[in-house]
């Protein structure tokens, strides 16, 4: 049985809306949260997700329209033809371009993790956006950092998924035991409602994916770029929002990261590690309130 978000009641106070664009032929599935006519702010979800990882910072935002697409391949939306990461930046270039039209003003935008890589090659490419969030940036390179032995686990194993015949690549992609294995090396609380609750998130809509291409092409993708590769080419204001015991990018790479952008600040939470969505969105939430209210 599906376990309830602990964050609902706040998300339920929320309009919510859904709907479905073509983005540069690419059908796209949105979701809404809040008041039309409040500040808006893109969410840009991470590798393997869709747009419910990322509910539980919205429902911690009343006062802003949240306006969460699922990435093409993942949740409900359609692939990309050819899933790198300069057909995800574009993607949501245009994505952003549509939005800013329809509501007469640049919003700010969000990305998480593999979503946080989408968004700065999209601001290094003049993404119309007010201002950029990264939440568990990623840093540094896969294949090279302080996770290499964790990430070439991960590079043998989708690799193994696009050798196998199709039927048996995707029931790879989405054995439960991998998939329970990914959650739980991720998830830090000790609370284990929290946990549990993170589990079955990631059981529902880790493996969401429109097809086993979509999802080997976009690990590719994340394993072979970070924000760094841009970061000096971003103008905008960014907040980088890190976890003291994130795995995939340490500390110290956060602060070097942050010195690489014109024009950036960083903030630290601590006792969390890559899924500060879902163990502190309170935190965060206030950290890009105070964000979005400097002059």
């Amino acid at each position: 049985m599906p376990i309830d978000s602990p964050y609902r009641a706040l998300l339920d106070a929320l309009p919510q809306r859904e709907r479905r664009v073509e983005i540069d032929g690419v059908g796209t599935a949105v979701f809404e949260y809040g008041a039309e006519d409040a500040p808006a702010i893109v969410f840009v979800h991470g590798f393997r997700g869709d747009h419910h990882g990322l509910e539980p910072i919205a429902a911690h935002l009343p006062g802003y329209r949240v306006i969460a697409p699922d990435l093409p391949g993942f949740g409900g939306s359609d692939a990309l033809p050819h899933a790198t990461i300069e057909a995800y930046a574009a993607w949501l270039r245009a994505f952003v371009a549509a939005e800013a039209g329809a509501a007469g003003a640049a919003p700010a935008v969000l990305g998480h993790s593999f979503g946080s890589i989408v968004v700065a090659h999209a601001a290094a490419g003049g993404l119309d956006a007010s201002r950029i969030v990264l939440v568990n940036p990623i840093a540094t390179p896969a294949l090279s950092g302080a996770n290499r032995v964790g990430s070439l686990l991960a590079l043998a194993y989708y690799r193994a998924a696009a050798a196998l015949p199709e039927r048996a690549g995707l029931a790879v992609l989405g054995a439960p035991p991998i998939v329970r294995g990914m959650s739980a090396f991720m998830a830090k609380t000790r609370e284990r409602p929290l946990r549990a609750w993170i589990h079955d998130q990631h059981d529902r809509y880790f493996s969401r994916y429109a097809s086993r291409r979509s999802v080997l092409e976009a690990f590719d993708a994340s394993i072979r770029h970070t924000v760094g590769d841009v970061a000096p080419r971003i103008a905008l204001p960014v907040q980088l929002i890190a976890a003291d015991l994130d795995d995939i990018t340490p500390l110290a790479q956060q602060h070097r990261l942050r010195g690489l952008f014109p024009d950036a600040r960083l903030s630290v939470l601590r006792g969390v590690g890559h899924l500060v969505h879902y163990e502190q969105p309170r935190e965060a939430a206030a950290i890009i309130r105070r964000f979005l209210a400097e002059r």
